[in-house]
């Protein structure tokens, strides 16, 4: 049976962009997106509920609700009242334990908007076990904050109403390009003509790091390791200072500076890439560096977040790096030999179907049936 499926996502940007796209067209139900623009992400918690009630004329028409974590669910609940279909809450990132940046104080708020979004839901869909480990993790110690009438049963309650299911990636355009790259690709096509070639492809921002980053780099110059740069990635209005000063530093070695807009040149610079590099101070997927991963990146990434848990466990020693000197180091070895990373890139590369839509999709089709198919 095809149900008519409700997806609202009020931050259409980034990783959560695709995300919507992916899922709406490798479902076998209908799914239609109702969305806002990927700004004023505080605003959207607080108000994105207001505006979809109005966005959306008919919601009883709907046989689920699918709602990103950043708006209020309950709001909306509160708002539609009997004509709101039973929902799923998706959780890419959670208020509950997100790093503040430079000058930033914590706004409790916001991560009890993500609690009673949880609880609204009939279902909680976290996309990592190590997100909703995080989640249940730190909802005690925001519980007890509250100076009385603690709610200690919500985090049984979510838990009971939680799974994990990892986003599906996407490898190729949709234009009949491959999305897996044959070996000969990985060893001798574009990324082989001149020196290596590193992808930094995350959002700018305080916390993925960039300055540890940027740091092993200018390691890789100091030892006069040749190399290339493609620093891709969303911009938002503040962007860090390190960037501006990397891009005085780095000067002739980049090939690329700044956001990629179609999807198919984004994915010709992945697969030109040797090197993928994260030092997130927060990730709890990665979609970035799957799709790196998928498209033949070799991966320097920190052994914690959800890292250890989306990269197959016999490549944790060639690609989990334990801190930012331990990174420099293997960041040099490799840019100095790509050959000795060949084996490691193909066999990763393909191990990487495992997150492609066509293997997940499948699963978020079973979780929509089983909630329209619960009792309320």
């Amino acid at each position: 049976m095809s149900l008519k499926v409700l997806f609202l996502e009020p931050f259409y940007g980034g990783s959560h962009r695709e995300f919507a796209r992916g899922f709406r067209e490798h479902s076998r139900h209908r799914v239609e997106l109702a969305t806002l623009p990927p700004r004023f992400w505080k605003w959207r918690m607080r108000g994105a509920a207001l505006a979809f009630a109005r966005k959306v004329k008919h919601p009883e028409a709907y046989d689920v609700l699918v709602a990103s974590s950043l708006m209020s669910l309950a709001d909306l609940k509160a708002l539609w009242e009997d004509r709101c279909p039973p929902a799923v809450a998706y959780f890419h990132e959670n208020q509950l334990a997100y790093p503040m940046g430079p000058g930033e104080r914590p706004d409790y708020q916001y991560a009890f908007t993500n609690l009673t979004t949880a609880l609204a839901a009939r279902r909680v869909a976290f996309n990592s076990r190590y997100q909703r480990r995080l989640f249940l993790e730190a909802l005690g110690p925001l519980l007890r904050r509250m100076p009385d009438f603690r709610p200690s049963w919500t985090v049984e309650r979510v838990r009971e109403k939680s799974t994990v299911l990892y986003p599906g990636c996407r490898f190729s355009s949709g234009d009949g390009d491959d999305p897996f790259p044959e070996p000969e690709a990985l060893s001798g096509a574009p990324s082989s003509q001149g020196p290596p070639l590193v992808i930094w492809n995350h959002r700018w921002e305080h916390d993925k790091d960039p300055e540890a980053f940027f740091q092993a780099l200018k390691e890789a110059m100091r030892k006069e390791i040749p190399f290339r740069v493609a620093v891709l990635g969303e911009r938002f209005s503040r962007i860090p200072a390190v960037f501006e000063e990397a891009r005085e530093t780095l000067g002739d070695r980049i090939v690329q500076w700044g956001f990629v807009e179609s999807r198919k040149k984004y994915l010709h610079w992945l697969r030109r890439g040797t090197v993928v590099v994260s030092t997130a101070l927060q990730e709890n997927f990665g979609m970035a560096v799957v799709e790196a991963m998928g498209c033949g990146c070799f991966p320097l990434l920190p052994r914690r977040l959800a890292y250890p848990e989306v990269v197959p466990e016999p490549f944790h020693e060639p690609c989990l790096y334990d801190d930012p000197e331990d990174l420099k180091e293997r960041l040099c070895r490799a840019l100095a030999d790509p050959p000795s990373i060949a084996p490691v890139r193909e066999s990763l590369s393909r191990s990487m179907e495992r997150y492609a839509w066509k293997s997940v999709a499948g699963s978020y089709d079973d979780l929509l049936e089983s909630v329209r198919d619960e009792h309320p």
